[in-house]
């Protein structure tokens, strides 16, 4: 079973946003989409030990 999701509301610097829409589309995914994944990505690599 697929986990929820859950709708929220941000602010975002409007140049962050067009590269991440390019990079969103460049990958093939809806922006929605790629934001989570580059969130997750960060996360993992966060909560790795130095």
């Amino acid at each position: 079973m697929k986990p929820l999701k859950e709708r929220i509301s941000i602010t975002i610097d409007s140049d962050v946003l067009a590269k991440i829409k390019d990079k969103a589309e460049y990958d093939g995914r809806p922006l929605s989409q790629y934001i989570n994944l580059v969130l997750k990505k960060h996360l993992q690599k966060d909560a790795q030990p130095q």
